[in-house]
């Protein structure tokens, strides 16, 4: 029975083709929808744009010497820094939506065989991200700003830019939230037949030595930051590995 449905939804799928302006302006519609939710998101949290900014800013204000203060060198930073703070944080709380529409957009072109392992791997894929974020957020920022702390020479005050500190702290965001989604790409990787488990695995010395190489480029220049970005990323390259042979014994199955 279910190998007559999945069946009949693929045929289903093979003969529903659009014309390509078709795609086009649905492309459009949910591109809209996205930016629609974000801007719908944005405007309360704009009301509370300093207050975002101080959240942000907390894990460098708790090392910062008595009386120690955020600076503001560009005359217009102290409302686009906040601004800007505000954006992001509409983008990442409407991501769920966001991701929804392209997934509304692509699950039609997707046999229903495709769509059981899409699900939990987009799913997967939004956890994984804000997990890489929070990881960031309340375990890396403490650790390396008391390291920048603590190596401050003698007689120069800590002041940091507000600005400065924003495109920092997005960047290492970014890096831990993308770096977060290696078991994914792990998976793709095994279950698009680009490569197998065995194979990825039997390149582990090279895939560590690349995870230390991309924690030196995306971190600053200290061991603290770049060992955890490095070491995480080689622990979940080894979960993705050990998911793909999981999805690499359920494909050899026979239905």
């Amino acid at each position: 029975m279910a190998n007559e449905e999945q069946t009949t939804h693929d045929e289903l799928v093979d003969s529903a083709e659009q014309p390509f302006l078709s795609h086009i302006i649905e492309l459009r519609s949910r591109i809209l929808r996205g930016v629609l939710v974000v801007v719908l998101i944005f405007i309360p949290l704009f009301f509370i744009a300093d207050d975002l900014y101080r959240f942000i800013a907390a894990p460098l204000m708790a090392h910062l010497p008595n009386g120690g203060n955020m600076i503001a060198t560009g005359v217009a930073s102290p409302f686009l820094t906040p601004f800007k703070t505000t954006i992001f944080a509409a983008i990442f709380l409407g991501m769920p939506f966001l991701l929804h529409q392209i997934w509304g957009f692509v699950s039609p072109g997707l046999y229903l065989h495709e769509k059981k392992f899409a699900v939990p791997l987009l799913l997967s894929s939004i956890m994984l991200f804000y997990l890489g974020m929070s990881f960031a957020y309340f375990a890396v920022f403490p650790l390396i700003f008391a390291f920048f702390a603590s190596v401050t020479p003698e007689g120069v005050t800590m002041m940091t830019d507000i600005s400065s500190y924003l495109d920092f702290v997005l960047k290492l965001f970014f890096a831990f939230g993308f770096a977060f989604e290696i078991p994914i790409a792990t998976v793709l990787i095994a279950w698009s037949g680009l490569s197998t488990a065995a194979s990825m695995a039997k390149k582990r010395p090279y895939i560590i030595v690349g995870c230390f190489i991309v924690g030196m480029l995306l971190t600053p220049p200290d061991v603290i930051s770049q060992l955890m970005l490095a070491l995480p990323m080689w622990i979940l390259f080894e979960i993705g590995v050990f998911l793909a042979r999981f999805v690499e014994r359920h494909s050899n199955e026979p239905d």
